[in-house]
């Protein structure tokens, strides 16, 4: 049998769902699956035919899912109709996207039918009697025009759609809506597929498993999923297969080193006590559960020594705090000069993110995703804007590249959580800026979603399903993840200041530099900043004391307590000099340590 990944999937890391699968159904040597990497086949399709590289592809895999470009660019190979709504995507894109990237969403709606016919013939000849397509993000489309392909050129084949786009009632909903999608694998398939391989092999009924939706004939049915997550020790290794190999041949190679993806946990262990009200993140289950330490450090290290690859992208929706002691002071030890992205949550010590970079992290998600206390609470996410001041600080101390986003649009937010902190932007400049500002969007399995009390109460799917799907409304609304809502929190011209101060930030940034330096008794701050100019700020005596005080956040209180009532005019001074953000009635310092300083403390 054969699993698929399809566009629009990074070209940059093979895929984990097809990876685990594969391990999961070969296991007792009952199965033998191949696993084709068609995005890299569709990548090199897209180089030849129209001389496109990695940024036309990134638009696709991971710039436009709000959008829904990438699914449809396929939707004229799934209705069979190049001119599918065409007109109805140009309007809604026009002024979203730059009249270069429309142009090739329409050049793509055109000819892709021609290549998935091709593909699926080529396939045909050679995938065997099961096909399964694994969907995640903007896969949709591409999974399902595919798997129509594949049935009109041999009905006999039984195709199974499968991934993070089949959680819950979707699954239902795009089995029950495409009949030649014979099954759905719904919730973590390492149980639940290599039984279905099973029953088919042995010709028994697969119609009892957990969370399979299955068809037979005219009826059709969707099974309950299972009511416990996998077990953390049930949690299956990938094989990556041919991956690396079919990526050095592709020309995606000449632009873009591949990576490992990983695996140490599932599910999220601050999600369990407090989900983050706009997350919809793990649809089947919140629950964490991690791999053993020592699991997962041979593991990890077993993929590098097979691949000679020591790119790793941790897809653990956050870093089990364990690991801290067990795996990462192992990974330092081992030698390995590993380059981990990972996400973390943003109340990290310097310590801890000092233990990260020694073993090889070099690039964090922390999900900041706002500067104020007061939206932070909103979002439930048990951090303070200070908080996260001090994480883009310490992590510009030492090194480290922070992925975040501002986002807004939280129910119960007012403008004057935004204006106080939107005016020590430039303060900030030197601190890693965020990749974008947006509004949240309302997203299935989200608190937000489940529960219209907490203030997004009208709803509707977002519009990119209509244009791509020939569904009655109802339907829609099964199938999508994204969800539009009548806008909350801040008005439309405060929202307007935040993405131009952003937008700012990101430009400030380059230029913008900030740090300190300890020389005896006296710490020295060095300050390049297009917002404050050249300066240097010599602290002796108690404002050295202060300036430690501040390494963490402090409330006015406590710092009066500490330093006397004039503590506060020092603050103000400082906080105009733009050396202090405050916020919610506490402060920071904002200046790193310089390059050296920290070599020293390390050595």
């Amino acid at each position: 049998m054969t699993l698929v990944s399809m566009p629009w999937a990074s070209v940059s890391y093979p895929s984990l769902a097809c990876g685990i699968l594969k391990a999961a159904a070969e296991r007792g040597g009952k199965h033998r699956v191949t696993v084709v990497d068609a995005n890299l086949d569709f990548f090199d399709w897209m180089h030849r035919e129209l001389g496109t590289g990695l940024r036309e592809y990134d638009f696709f895999s991971l710039d436009s899912y709000f959008q829904g470009c990438g699914d449809w660019v396929f939707t004229s190979a799934l209705h069979d109709d190049e001119e599918w709504r065409v007109e109805e995507f140009r309007a809604a894109l026009r002024g979203e996207v730059d009249d270069e990237v429309l142009r090739l969403c329409e050049r793509l709606h055109e000819l892709v039918p021609n290549w998935i016919s091709e593909y699926a013939e080529e396939l045909a000849g050679t995938a065997g009697d099961v096909v399964g397509l694994t969907t995640t993000f903007q896969q949709n489309s591409a999974s399902l025009a595919l798997a129509r392909g594949l049935k009109r050129l041999d009905p006999s084949v039984r195709t199974v759609l499968g991934g993070a786009n089949c959680e819950g009632r979707q699954g239902a909903a795009w089995h029950r809506n495409f009949d030649f999608v014979d099954f759905v694998v719904r919730g973590e398939g390492e149980v639940a597929f290599p039984a279905l391989l099973d029953c088919l092999a042995s010709g028994e009924d697969p119609r009892a498993l957990p969370g399979l939706c299955w068809r037979d004939g005219s009826e059709i049915g969707a099974n309950p999923p299972s009511a416990a997550p996998l077990a953390p020790g049930s949690i299956v290794a990938p094989d990556f297969g041919a991956y690396f190999d079919r990526h050095a041949r592709s020309a995606a190679a000449a632009e873009v080193e591949p990576k490992l993806v990983v695996e140490g946990a599932r599910g999220c262990w601050w999600g369990e006590k407090h989900h983050c009200t706009f997350c919809g993140l793990n649809g089947s289950f919140l629950q964490f559960r991690s791999k053993s330490p020592q699991r997962f450090h041979d593991e990890l290290l077993d993929l590098v020594a097979r691949h000679q690859v020591l790119d790793v992208y941790l897809v653990d929706n956050i870093l089990d705090m364990a690991y801290f002691e067990t795996v990462l002071p192992r990974l330092e030890e081992s030698g390995c000069d590993l380059r981990i992205q990972c996400e973390v949550k943003s109340n990290l010590r310097f310590d801890q993110l000092r233990r990260l970079t020694r073993a090889g992290v070099v690039q964090v998600q922390p999900g900041i995703e706002n500067l104020s206390s007061r939206v932070l609470q909103l979002m439930d996410k048990g951090v303070s804007g200070c908080q996260n001041v001090r994480f883009l600080r310490d992590a510009s101390s030492l090194g480290l590249t922070v992925m975040w986003n501002y986002l807004c649009g939280f129910p119960g937010e007012t403008d004057d959580d935004y204006e106080a902190v939107i005016d020590q932007f430039p303060a900030l400049h030197h601190l890693p800026p965020m990749d974008g500002a947006d509004r949240i969007a309302l997203e299935r399995f989200s608190p937000y979603f489940d529960d219209p009390g907490l203030g997004l109460r009208q709803r509707g799917p977002d519009p990119q399903y209509a244009r791509n799907y020939d569904l009655p409304p109802a339907e829609l609304a099964e199938i999508a993840y994204l969800f539009t809502s009548d806008p909350a929190g801040v008005g439309h011209e405060l929202e307007k200041r935040l993405l131009a101060a952003a937008e700012e930030w990101r430009a400030h940034h380059p230029a913008s530099e900030l740090d300190h330096v300890r020389i005896g008794s006296e710490v020295v701050i060095s300050d390049d900043r297009p917002s404050f100019g050249q300066h240097e700020h010599v602290l002796v005596g108690d404002d050295v004391a202060l300036f430690d005080a501040l390494d963490r956040p402090r409330s006015a209180a406590t710092l009066g307590r500490h330093f006397g009532p004039r503590v506060q005019d020092r603050l103000l001074r400082w906080q105009e000099a733009g050396l202090v953000f405050t916020d919610d009635g506490h402060h920071v310092h904002v200046v790193p340590e310089a390059t050296n300083q920290w070599q020293l403390r390390i050595g």
